[in-house]
Parts: C-alpha cells; structure tokens; sequence
C-alpha cells in the first residue's frame, strides 16, 4: 500500500512540475506562517521555495510569531504587495477567514497550508490527519498498550487538527473505550500546541492519577518532548508508551531509545514540493479542480466543500526506523544518539 501511495504521488508530483516548468513565469507566491519557530516549517519552506524559484517566481514569507492578530496584518501586507498566490498556515482557523475573504476578493489564490480554514474558494493541502490520529492509535494497540489508563494530549483548541486527529484516534480507540478496557483518565488541549505546555498538562495528569498511567496519546512530536519529560520527572520514561507525529529528528532519536512509541512520519519535503507546484499552476491560471490529485473535501467542523489534496503519512517506530534514514530525512547518527548496541536494528 505504501509503495503505491508513493508511486501515486510521485506522479501528481512530476504533472505539476511539467505544468509549471511549462507556463508560471515572473509571479509572486506568498507564505503566511502562523510561527516559524517548529523545526518542520523550516523544511517545508525550503522545499516550497525551491520549487517557485525554479519556475522563475518570487517567494516572500511573513511570520505571525503565534498570533492571529499579527497574522491578519501580514496578510493585509501580503495583498498590498499584490502577490499571486498566499499559502496561508492559518494560527487561528476562525480568525483567519476575513483574511481570506480579502485575498478572494482582491482576486488571489488561497491555498490552507497544513492547517484548515473553511473557504470555498481555497484549496487545502495537507496530510490525511484524520488518518494520522488512526495510525497514532492503531500503533498504539499493536505494540503499544491495549487497556489501561489513557491520557490525551490534543494540540491547540483553534486548530482544526488537533480535533481531526482525535477523530482518528476515538474511531479507532472506540471499541476498547466502550468495552472498558481503555479508561481516559485525561483529555486536554495543549495551548500552542507547545512542548512546555504539553509537559504541565502532564503533570497535572500524573498528579491527579497518583501516577498510574498506562499509555499517553500525544498529537504530535513536540508535546510529545514535554510528556516524556514529565514522565521522565516520575521515572516512567520508556515505560508508558507515547504517541506523536511529524517525524522531529529529537522524536525519532526517542523511539530509538524506546522513550517515545511512534512518530507518524509526514514527509513534509513531499508537502511543501506539491504545495509550491500547485501555487504556481494557480498562479499561472490553472483552475483548482483541474489541478492532479485534487479530491472534494468536507470533513471540517462546518461541513465546507473545499478542493483537496490528502498524502498519506508512514508510522515509524523501531521497527521501520530505516525508512527515515533511508530517505535522508535524519541521519542514522542522529537517530541512533545514546541507543545501546544491537536493541535497534537500523542503528547496527
């Protein structure tokens, strides 16, 4: 399934760049960052960057710095500028959309960078994250823990993710959490979705369950830092599995260790070079549907039909950590850091 997922988007990926080697010329793209602090943000920018410039356009990027309000003025910026196309990572889904309506109105293409805003007129590109939460959960019952007491670290209360991935993670949590033999003991949002934030949620967490933990769902791999914190506080690391997303080089390093269970790998170099060949298609003219790999999408919290495209993300745990120092996305000396000799097969 894997190999076919990626052979597909393998040619969504090379009918873009035919398209847009073939026409764009001389446009402007824009990135609306809601913060560029994360790791990853910086490895998406490098791959949308390199596909405007090699098609002959610009790239300018703001960064909101985590606030909307920061957020709406970048965008009011990115207009004045008459750019052609904004890639937008909206802070604040909500608090977005009179942003988006201007950059509608003043005849600019919006695409929703990784994070979902409701706008008809807007294409959303992302990974399948409702997918994400089922492969964070599914790992979880398969190598992880089966029952138990479960705490749930959600990423921030504005970002449509954070409750796209709990979807996935209760469809497939669901039949254990009836039968009781899951107990969710805590269920908290993560302002920010920050490590440090994430690590008080947890402590809170282990203060009121006197420590009896059995397996922590966390959204992604920067609370996941925090968690294990916490938990390493208590002398519980490695020992209650937990759960994240992105494929951070320090999460990956933690699997390794045995300290985190899962880090669902979303290849955002792959994101990025779709999200950069679709703006400049768009800039160029193309309409959105007609763009490769676009599907209808309708799955956010009010039911708005957008143009989509959703790539499929791949779980790393121990077992397949080669995956990710095969494709040169970390090297094996950084994913191999203090792992004692011969527990991690793609370590030896």
């Amino acid at each position: 399934m894997r190999k076919f997922a990626t052979a597909v988007l393998a040619g969504v990926a090379l009918s873009f760049g035919l398209t847009a080697a073939a026409t764009a010329k001389d446009k402007t793209i824009a990135v609306s960052w809601k913060t560029f602090q994360e790791e990853r943000w910086k490895t998406d920018e490098a791959a949308i960057k390199a596909v405007v410039e090699a098609a002959g356009d610009k790239y300018i990027s703001t960064d909101a710095q985590g606030s909307a309000q920061k957020q709406a003025a970048d965008i009011e910026g990115l207009i004045a500028q008459n750019v052609d196309v904004i890639l937008v990572v909206a802070f604040d889904s909500d608090a977005i959309l009179p942003s988006i309506e201007k950059i509608n109105n003043a005849g600019m293409k919006a695409i929703a960078y990784d994070v979902q805003f409701e706008d008809p007129n807007a294409l959303y590109i992302t990974f399948d994250n409702i997918g994400v939460g089922r492969l964070m959960a599914k790992t979880m019952l398969e190598k992880g823990k089966q029952e138990g007491n479960f705490a749930f670290i959600k990423g921030d209360k504005g970002d449509p993710n954070a409750t796209f991935l709990f979807q996935g993670i209760m469809e497939v949590l669901k039949d254990n959490i009836d039968g009781g033999k899951i107990k969710n003991v805590c269920e908290t949002f993560t302002d920010g979705w920050k490590p440090d934030a994430a690590q008080k949620n947890m402590e809170q967490c282990l203060t009121a369950n006197d420590n009896a933990i059995d397996a922590v769902i966390s959204e992604n791999d920067g609370m996941a830092g925090g968690v294990v914190a916490a938990l390493d506080a208590q002398g519980l690391a490695g020992s209650v599995p937990v759960t994240g997303q992105d494929g951070d080089k320090a999460a990956l390093n933690r699997v390794a260790l045995g300290t985190q269970l899962v880090s669902v790998w979303k290849d955002s170099r792959v994101l990025g070079k779709m999200a950069g060949e679709a703006a400049v298609a768009l800039a160029d003219g193309t309409a959105m549907d007609a763009l490769p790999g676009v599907a209808k999408f309708s799955g956010g919290a009010k039911g708005v039909e957008m143009n989509s495209i959703l790539i499929p993300p791949n779980p790393i745990t121990k077992d397949n950590l080669g995956d990710v120092i095969g494709a040169g996305w970390i090297s094996k000396e950084e994913a191999c850091a203090g792992v004692a000799a011969g527990s991690v097969a793609a370590c030896n």
